[in-house]
């Protein structure tokens, strides 16, 4: 059996990566391929990158057929930094991109295709929603409580057209909706809680203040946050799972967190770091206007597929600083 994976960024490199060292066949794709052996991306997991663009049908047909694939993982999507700079590019990606992915596994008749999501798609109805775990199936009005952001939209489109290819023609997918992905090094850049923990870290090391003077970066009430490597275990259990008795899963710890309780805990790894600058919007994280009322419910991800978190937010913190003291080992203490 192969298993295509879309998009070599962080966690679709971790989930091949992890794959691979199973003994499984892997393919990992991405729209730009590798540069040679000196790739970063290469260099990191020992994987080749073939070049594919998820919104070429014909290519990722081809790519399909030729590598015998019978699952795909799909994390390929530009995330809400890049999707401010090409709207457009976005919808493109994350939308179109996502059903070039349910048609080929409807004409292959692949065995499961796993979307990658985010629990941003409930962000919208976090203002009347109860004060309890937020469940995959919340409530929310269709208009009032419509996406509020591009990204946000992308992925409850994904959604549903997921959930209609299952319905109408049994392709059968599984959607994981990530918290906030934890990661470090270049994909961080485009991801708002990657940038958070980037400047703080590099502030930490270097000894130079963190200045989060973007809203964006920062919220009121609490957020929750999920490593990169637990959204990777979550992409396989959700490969090997047999039946699940529902279609969509959240990926999170069940722990949640003020900007002080994050900030401290990355203190904890550098006792000298020093925050400026930092005043708190009105509403929660991403610029979203309302607060969370609650961590999503992790207990379905637990009972179906055997998913449980495994990093707190304190080992993520260890686990990056350490990953981006290796990048740079002149940068601090």
């Amino acid at each position: 059996m192969t298993t295509l994976i879309t998009g070599a960024g962080l966690i679709g490199r971790l989930t091949a990566q992890q794959l691979r060292e199973q003994g499984e066949t892997v393919v990992l794709a991405d729209i730009r391929a590798d540069a040679g052996p000196t790739d970063s991306r290469t260099r990191q997991t020992g994987l080749h990158v073939t070049q594919c663009d998820v919104t070429d049908f014909a290519r990722l047909a081809a790519l399909v057929e030729t590598h015998r694939v019978t699952s795909i993982v799909h994390t390929a999507a530009l995330l809400s930094s890049a999707i401010r700079r090409d709207p457009l590019a976005g919808v493109h990606v994350n939308t179109i991109g996502t059903a070039n992915v349910l048609e080929i596994a409807r004409r292959h008749r692949l065995r499961r295709v796993v979307l990658a999501s985010s629990t941003t798609v409930a962000y919208s109805a976090f203002g009347t929603l109860p004060a309890e775990p937020v469940a995959e199936d919340f409530a929310s009005r269709s208009v009032s409580e419509a996406p509020a952001s591009i990204y946000a939209a992308t992925k409850v489109a994904s959604e549903h057209l997921a959930l209609a290819y299952a319905s109408l023609y049994g392709v059968d997918t599984i959607v994981l909706r990530y918290g906030a992905v934890l990661g470090a090094g270049p994909e961080a850049a485009t991801s708002v809680p990657g940038r958070l923990l980037g400047r703080l870290l590099e502030a930490g090391r270097t000894g130079t203040p963190a200045r989060l003077d973007d809203p964006v970066m920062l919220w009121n009430g609490r957020e929750e946050f999920v490593d990169a490597r637990d959204c990777t275990r979550a992409n396989l259990a959700a490969l090997r799972t047999g039946t699940p008795g529902q279609r969509v899963f959240n990926v999170a710890t069940g722990d949640w967190f003020t900007v002080d309780e994050f900030v401290d805990v990355v203190r904890a790894r550098h006792p000298a770091l020093r925050v400026e600058a930092m005043r708190l919007p009105e509403g929660g994280f991403a610029a979203f206007p309302h607060q969370r009322p609650a961590p999503s419910d992790e207990r379905a991800a637990r009972e179906s597929l055997g998913f449980t978190a495994q990093y707190s937010l304190a080992d993520s913190v260890a686990h990056f600083a350490a990953s981006a003291a290796q990048r740079d080992p002149a940068g601090g203490n």
